[in-house]
């Protein structure tokens, strides 16, 4: 890999997205990207904007698709549809030109950008998507679904959460009052080049083929489709 690289990076899992445009320095030890741009995406709107979007960004610094040497792609939790849109450009972005591709959870980056190892994002429902260390010593963090009572069950709760929407900060205060709640503003595609510039140094690419949404929690259709086919008891 040369040492400048130029690196895409998509979020559209949230109520707004964003593509940015970086260059990663890997002369400095553990990578740098530098932002060239930034184009924010207004909600429910992705499939509309975002390669246009991307082709805005790309047009600005004057640079062709083929020329770019990785791509980040933020993969949820979030919108079922905002996450698909985003993963399905991606892909067709990167088949094409064989351009390789980061995944990266959003929760991650948000706790990143906090200085924080735990992170919530409000996941409708009175529910967060939750970011937290493993149970013990040694374990690995988890991310996952949790409302009021699988909070309650968190033993012990984190101490600094990452936040940045007002429902996620209302559950979580409710549940847990002597946890401090950082409150910044949402992750975006920038914050996502940056977290990643080392994974993109150290080639830890993920198979396009088996790219998939990092979701938490099924999707509507797939609920009560369940629910609209299971048979009565004693049919």
């Amino acid at each position: 890999m040369p040492e400048l690289t130029l690196l895409l990076g998509i979020d559209t899992c949230g109520p707004s997205g964003s593509a940015a445009l970086g260059r990663l320095d890997i002369s400095v030890p553990g990578g740098v990207v530098e932002i060239l741009g930034q184009i924010e995406l207004a909600g429910r709107s992705y499939s509309a904007t975002l390669v246009a979007a991307v082709g805005e960004l790309l047009k600005r610094e004057g640079v062709e698709l083929r020329e770019l040497g990785g791509m980040v792609a933020v993969n949820g939790p979030g919108s079922f549809t905002g996450v698909r849109v985003g993963l399905s450009a991606v892909k067709g972005l990167a088949e094409g030109t064989r351009i390789p591709v980061v995944a990266v959870s959003r929760l991650e980056v948000l706790a990143w950008k906090a200085g924080a190892t735990a992170a919530a994002l409000d996941a409708h429902r009175s529910e967060v998507f939750l970011r937290v260390d493993g149970p013990g010593p040694g374990t690995e963090t988890r991310e996952l679904l949790a409302g009021a009572h699988e909070l309650a069950d968190l033993s012990p709760p984190p101490v600094r959460i990452a936040v940045c929407d007002d429902a996620a900060q209302m559950l979580l205060g409710s549940v847990w009052p002597a946890a401090e709640l950082v409150r910044i503003l949402a992750p975006a595609a920038a914050d996502a080049l940056q977290l990643c510039a080392g994974r993109v140094a150290t080639g830890e690419f993920v198979d396009l083929a088996l790219l998939d949404g990092h979701y938490l929690r099924r999707s509507d259709a797939e609920i009560f489709g369940e629910a609209a086919t299971a048979e009565p008891q004693g049919a």
